[in-house]
This record gives structure tokens, C-alpha cells and sequence, in this order.
């Protein structure tokens, strides 16, 4: 399945602070089991609470923020995954201006997700779900063609794949807990 943030129209976030663009997601017997987001964060303020989620925060441009609340202090710096749990109430402190995060919201208790980022060159092969999200360069994937900054795709199981133009992926692997 492939996606792009450039043609998904932007939605409100849960708890109204800001706008997302959803970019795919999987659900089983109405209960969302995975959801993969791109969010404009513009501003100071909450972020939303996903109670039984948990969460993959990447930021993807600018800066980053601080996330924290009475007990925690968590750094999102760019292209360095944060896991979270989704019900956490934290607050957000833009770093240096408006940031984007690529956001993957699980159900913990049906899958597993393990993110990573990836450099020029062959993408590993890996078993289960793998979502690709490209940050800059290009991705040329088997059974998509070549996707630009902004554009992903979900495939599963090995695929060949191949980071190009000094590009930087985000890879997230969804496994079946």
C-alpha cells in the first residue's frame, strides 16, 4: 500500500492543539490496531492521549520539541524515534519554531513496532508488516516504483528496496505480538 502526506488532507488532532495527515492505518473487528500519521506541530501546548496505545514519534523536519509532564523529560530531536505509551499526559516546547513528526499509534497488546532509520543503499530484509516513510533522497521499491520525500509505503514481508539520492528512511517493522 502506498501513501503520501503530499495529497492527505489535514485533520485536526484529537485534542484540537493542532492538525495531522493520516496516512494509512489497519483495523480488526473495529478496534484500531496500528495508524500512521504525518503532524504539523506549530505551537506550544498538549499532546494527545491514545489510552491502551502506545506510540512512535519521529521527528521528520525542523528542530524538535521537549515532551514532559510532572515526572518525565523526553528530547524528540530529529530523526530519532521516541517510544512511548500513548495514554502519557505530556506537554510539548518547541525547540527552535514549528517541527513535523511521522507518528506510528499501536495497539500494544496485538502488534509490536520497532522503528529505525535508514541511509543510502539496500534496505534490509525483515519479516512481518514494514512501513517506509521517506524523510529526503528517494526509495526505490519492488511493486511501487520510486517514491520522494513525504511518500511511503507499507509492504509485507522482504521486499527489495533501495535508499537513494542521499536519502534518509524511516522504517518502522510491525510484528505480531
Amino acid at each position: 500500500m502506498r501513501f503520501s502526506a503530499l495529497t492527505a488532507q489535514p485533520v485536526p488532532w484529537k485534542n484540537g492543539g493542532g492538525v495531522t495527515r493520516e496516512l494509512a492505518s489497519h483495523a480488526e473487528g473495529g478496534e484500531l490496531v496500528w495508524r500512521l500519521s504525518l503532524a504539523d506541530i506549530t505551537r506550544d501546548g498538549p499532546f494527545s492521549s491514545f489510552p491502551g496505545l502506545a506510540r512512535i514519534h519521529c521527528v521528520v523536519e525542523g528542530a524538535g520539541h521537549t515532551l514532559s509532564n510532572e515526572t518525565a523529560r523526553v528530547e524528540a530531536r530529529p530523526l530519532d524515534p521516541l517510544c512511548f505509551d500513548g495514554e502519557a499526559a505530556l506537554g510539548c516546547q518547541l525547540r527552535d519554531g514549528p517541527c513535523k513528526a511521522f507518528n506510528v499509534i499501536y495497539d500494544p497488546v496485538l502488534v509490536t513496532a520497532e522503528p529505525s532509520i535508514l541511509a543510502d543503499g539496500p534496505v534490509p530484509e525483515t519479516e512481518g508488516l514494514r512501513v517506509l516513510f521517506v524523510v529526503s533522497g528517494g526509495l526505490e521499491a519492488a511493486g511501487t516504483g520510486r517514491l520522494g520525500p513525504g511518500e511511503g509505503v507499507v509492504t509485507q514481508g522482504a521486499g527489495a528496496a533501495v535508499v537513494t539520492g542521499g536519502g534518509t528512511v524511516v522504517q518502522v517493522r510491525i510484528l505480531c505480538a
